[in-house]
């Protein structure tokens, strides 16, 4: 039968249904396969806070959204052109968010009177009749019915069958969209390598949603969407938390340092210890301790010992690791602290996403304890800013805050594999002999002997001989680390632990400023995960004839060198934040310059057209 396809550049889907429908299993293969057909993309997985919230209920919707493109693109999406509702719940949870016009697939086997009242619609309504769906291109299929007849040749209990619409749905997008199928069935087939019968029912649910879309008429034909251009290189989709773990491995490599991961299991960071934990045979050691002091008590241990100490968490659990971060800035030892962002405070929304731990990460201990915090861009860029968290770790024996989000963690975009040569060399530098000497002129070892260009304590490893020395919480008297109560030594020391953070400043390249032609007079400055938006909402700003500048922060303490410089070119500055307003209210206090706030805390990352429309309105009052 002879389909018409109709080329467009970009488009975005959502699938959504119950938490057990395997939203996220469809969502990440559909990304494989566009990433695998040389689309750019894009994606955002939105799943509830509860395990298992009641079946067709709106708490218990999961979606995952996807945009591909055959150009650059660096948001899921503002809203989808396709959503697929595999139930009454799913439809009315995402139909807000729908533009008029979109195609909604939804599973006609699913709208049940009773499954109705479970999605909150008054009894006797029914969305798929009553005309309220009108503005819509809606395709009614039946996918469990055609699901379980597909599957009827297998011996599968009913229910088992049914849990195979997923794969249907899949196979119906893909004919959709033309998206290439043999990385998928190759997938089943391992992921099943176990049970046979189940891999081949998987199979057969996705190629009978591929010809269901082939024969029926339903649809009208498909869609194409090109492949974008890239760099050369070698190129895999990669989620930000795995990218994280990946730049963990790659720099304790380029130290050659072994890694240690001590963490307590928590959302969004819980991905980056078990994709450590598979990592043994690269000298990794994950141990899952019984709470987060335990946690980062291990890995402060480890570093003690001479390894690359790792330490992941989330809000709460950063909370809890306070008082051992604060020893870890006395002993002046390396430490990683990774804090994937969710919304707050408490508990909050586990599975949200939120950029509102700046200030804790900065001022959350006691005492004047700084450390060096870095926030990550993108899913990809948490590799490079895991290398770069390790990097000043190790070169100026600090604890250092690394900061990611729900949004970067479990989103996914293509990332080009770096070559091992273009990441930097980090070098330890052990202390391996006496660096003084006693008033008896006898050589001796003093752990607090700074490096004038780095003011980084010696790392001696315990049974060094000749390199014994003392370690502890209270204050350390200068070289020679001796317990000391003088008040003017604890006035130096606190003052030249802070101008060590400070010199890491000197290390850090000029800020990448895009701003076309040079003659913007707006600024939008972002850190962290606003960063796709921001580039989105200012590209569409110059496409509509205006001029703006953006920049994106990676390191907040200290901030580089000629951030003051770069603020004062520009008339306006905007910051937008998924927080209340952190990182403007330090510009303002740092800086004389008159920072501008655009902030939003629904768990959500910003909307291209919201922050395109603010860009606008500081724009026009220039």
């Amino acid at each position: 039968m002879f389909q018409r396809v109709t080329s467009v550049s970009r488009v975005v889907v959502r699938f959504a249904g119950d938490s057990g429908d395997g939203m996220q299993l469809v969502g990440d293969r559909f990304t494989a396969q566009s990433t695998l057909f040389g689309n750019d993309v894009s994606t955002f997985p939105d799943f509830p806070a509860e395990i298992r919230a009641p079946g067709g209920t709106l708490p218990g919707v999961s979606a995952f959204q996807i945009q591909f493109a055959d150009h650059s693109v660096s948001t899921p999406g503002d809203a989808a052109d396709v959503l697929v509702a595999m139930n009454p719940a799913a439809l009315r949870a995402n139909l807000g968010g729908l533009p008029r016009g979109a195609d909604v697939i939804v599973d006609t086997d699913e709208f049940t009177a009773r499954n109705l009242v479970k999605a909150g619609y008054p009894a006797g309504v029914d969305p798929l009749v009553d005309g309220s769906l009108a503005g819509y291109r809606v395709h009614a299929v039946a996918l469990t019915g055609l699901t379980v007849g597909a599957l009827r040749s297998f011996d599968l209990p009913r229910r088992d069958a049914e849990r195979g619409r997923n794969m249907f749905a899949l196979g119906l997008l893909s004919w959709m969209y033309h998206r290439p199928t043999e990385a998928t069935v190759a997938f089943l087939r391992e992921k099943f390598a176990r049970r046979p019968e189940l891999a081949a029912a998987n199979v057969a649910a996705f190629t009978a949603g591929w010809n269901f879309g082939e024969t029926t008429e339903s649809f009208g034909g498909g869609y194409r969407v090109a492949s974008a251009p890239r760099a050369p290189g070698r190129y895999r989709t990669i989620t930000g938390n795995r990218a994280l773990a990946y730049g963990l491995i790659a720099a304790a490599d380029r130290a050659g340092l072994p890694l240690f991961l001590g963490s307590y299991p928590i959302t969004p960071a819980s991905d980056i210890l078990h994709e450590l934990s598979r990592q043994r045979h690269f000298g990794v050691t994950t141990f899952q301790a019984e709470d987060e002091i335990a946690g980062i008590g291990a890995a402060l241990g480890a570093a003690f010992g001479g390894s690359l100490g790792v330490t992941t968490t989330s809000g709460p659990g950063l909370a809890l690791k306070s008082e051992t971060i604060g020893l870890a800035v006395s002993l002046e030892l390396p430490l990683v602290v990774v804090d994937v962002q969710r919304g707050g405070p408490s508990t909050g929304l586990p599975t949200k996403t939120e950029q509102s731990d700046l200030l804790q990460a900065l001022y959350g201990r006691n005492g004047e304890s700084p450390v060096p915090v870095l926030a990550a861009s993108s899913p990809g860029d948490c590799f490079a800013a895991a290398v770069e968290a390790v990097r000043i770790a190790v070169t100026y024996r600090t604890p250092v805050v690394l900061l990611s989000d729900g949004y970067l963690a479990n989103g996914s975009e293509p990332w080009r594999v770096p070559n091992v040569d273009e990441l930097p060399v980090i070098d330890p530098a052990f202390a391996t002999r006496p660096n003084a000497v006693d008033a008896d002129g006898a050589p001796c070892f003093q752990p607090y002997l700074r490096d004038p260009d780095t003011l980084a304590r010696p790392w001696a490893v315990p049974g060094t001989p000749g390199l014994e020395h003392r370690v502890g919480g209270l204050e350390k008297a200068d070289r020679t680390g001796e317990i000391s109560y003088d008040a003017a030594n604890h006035d130096h020391m606190v003052r030249t632990r802070r101008a060590k953070v400070d010199r890491i400043a000197r290390d850090l390249p000029p800020l990448v400023v895009d701003d076309p032609g040079g003659a913007a007079e707006v600024l939008v400055l972002g850190w962290g995960s606003t960063a796709g938006p921001i580039a989105a909402a200012c590209t569409e700003v110059r496409a509509a004839g205006g001029a703006v500048a953006r920049a994106q922060l990676r390191h907040l303490d200290p901030f580089p060198a000629d951030l003051g410089e770069l603020l004062g070119r520009y008339r306006r500055v905007l910051v937008p934040e998924m927080n209340l307003g952190q990182l403007a209210g330090l510009l303002r206090a740092r800086y004389p310059v008159d920072v501008e706030s655009l902030t939003q805390v629904r768990g959500m990352p910003f909307k291209v057209a919201e922050l395109r429309t603010a860009i606008e309105k500081v724009a026009a009052d220039v």
